[in-house]
Parts: C-alpha cells; structure tokens; sequence
C-alpha cells in the first residue's frame, strides 16, 4: 500500500532557536493532518533537540545525508550509525544539491544507500533532470539510468524500504513548477522503470514530487495517481504552509 508523505527538507536554514519554533509550530496543527505521514529534515545541528521534541507526536525525523563510510577519518562526516543514535529515523540521499555541489556519483550514492539501509534508516532516495536534460529530451533517460545504477541494485527487501522523491531540478527554488501532468507522467515512468526489476513491488512504492510544491499547487499535484506527496523545500519553513501542504490530500 503505497503511504502519502510529506516531507520537509529545511536545507542549510535555521538555527536552533529558529527551528524549535518551527517544529513547535508544526506539532501545535498536526491534528489537521488526516491522511499523511509527515517527516522533517532539519540541519545535523538541529537533530537531537528536534527528536526530543518530536516524542509522542506521529512526525517522523530525517536527516539531509549521510557518510558512505561506517566510521573513521572522515573530517565533516556524518555517519547513518550517528544518525540513527540521535533519533533520525530516515535519510535523504542523492538530493539534486548533493549531486551537483558535492560531486556525489551514482555509484557514491549506491554505497550510501547501503549504509542507511544497513543501519535501519530509511531512504528518501532522490532522482531528476536538469534543464539541458529537459530541454533535450532525455529527461526520461536520465532517470532510468539513475535508477539503474542505484536502486536496481537493491535485493528486493532492501528495495521495499524504499521511498522515491523526483526532482525536476529546473523546478526546485526558481519558482517554476512542473505541471501535474508531467509530474504525472515522470512519476508513472519511475514506476513502470522500477516495475521491469521488481514487479508488483513497485505498485506499493510512494514516489513524492520534490519542485517548488506550494499550499496553492499542492493539491492539484496530488491529486495524480502516481504522486504519492512531496518532498517539500521552501514552504516546509513556515509552519502555516507545511501543514496546508500536508492537507492537501
């Protein structure tokens, strides 16, 4: 059964003080949140004191990345064994920022879903196109390879913890959206692609639609069969706004 999620990703935003009045204002409306599983990702700074107050609420905690290593000299690094010892309880790995700022390869983010699933943390492992890409057409090819070289080399257990997010990266912080017909489309190619490896299992898969989803668009993306929520950037930093989004449905 394929869940609805949203989930915010503050990015590098907030500090502390910041953040405890975000959290707090999510969880003061949280009871208007009827068909969601709503997750945040605060900054690793930020992870202890959102997971403490988080308990007793149903808001799930993500961290943005993890190392592809267990432990060692790795100076900045920070381990899915950490995460998971501070209360993180999933982990974005292979956000459109990762790949193009930090070099992260697929076969770097292969290793790293490795680690998180290892560790017991679950994966919102993400996926997307650029506006070349687009603009070329290869859009749909760029993914499959993407999945391909990552998640096509999972055992079927492992694939099942699985939650997909796809970034059409020409939509994340520019103010343009892709239509919720070619986010339609592109989600329904994620999971006819991923279907050839898995079969019925990739029926169950949540696929969320991570570009610039607002409170005025939410619902009309959502409400395409293969949208199963959002991977939510700007708008998971007010309060008001997250929780409209995670209403949406």
């Amino acid at each position: 059964m394929r869940k609805k999620i949203v989930a915010g990703n503050w990015k590098m935003n907030t500090v502390i003080s910041e953040g405890e009045n975000l959290v707090n204002g999510i969880l003061k409306r949280m009871n208007e949140v009827k068909n969601a599983t709503v997750i945040v990702a605060p900054p690793f700074t930020h992870l202890y004191l959102v997971a403490q107050l988080l308990k007793g609420s149903t808001i799930r905690l993500s961290s943005q990345n993890c190392a592809a290593e267990d432990s060692g000299a790795y100076t900045g690094g920070v381990s899915a064994k950490m995460l998971i010892s501070v209360g993180a309880q999933y982990c974005i790995i292979g956000h459109s920022e990762c790949r193009e700022y930090y070099g992260e390869t697929d076969e770097i983010l292969y290793v790293k879903l490795q680690q998180a699933l290892k560790n017991n943390l679950i994966p919102i492992f993400c996926v997307g196109e650029v506006l070349a890409e687009r603009e070329a057409n290869r859009h749909f090819n760029v993914v499959r390879v993407q999945l391909e070289n990552t998640l096509y080399r999972l055992n079927d257990i492992d694939f099942e913890k699985i939650i997909i997010a796809y970034e059409p990266v020409w939509a994340i912080g520019t103010g343009k959206t892709a239509s919720p017909e070619q986010a339609q489309e592109m989600h329904a190619f994620i999971r006819q692609t991923l279907s050839k490896k898995f079969g019925a299992k990739a029926d169950n898969t949540s696929i969320l639609y991570g570009g610039s989803v607002k409170p005025s668009n939410a619902k009309e993306i959502f409400a395409k069969p293969d949208v199963n929520g959002g991977l939510i950037g700007g708008a998971s930093l007010v309060a008001d706004d997250f929780i409209a989004i995670a209403t949406a449905f």
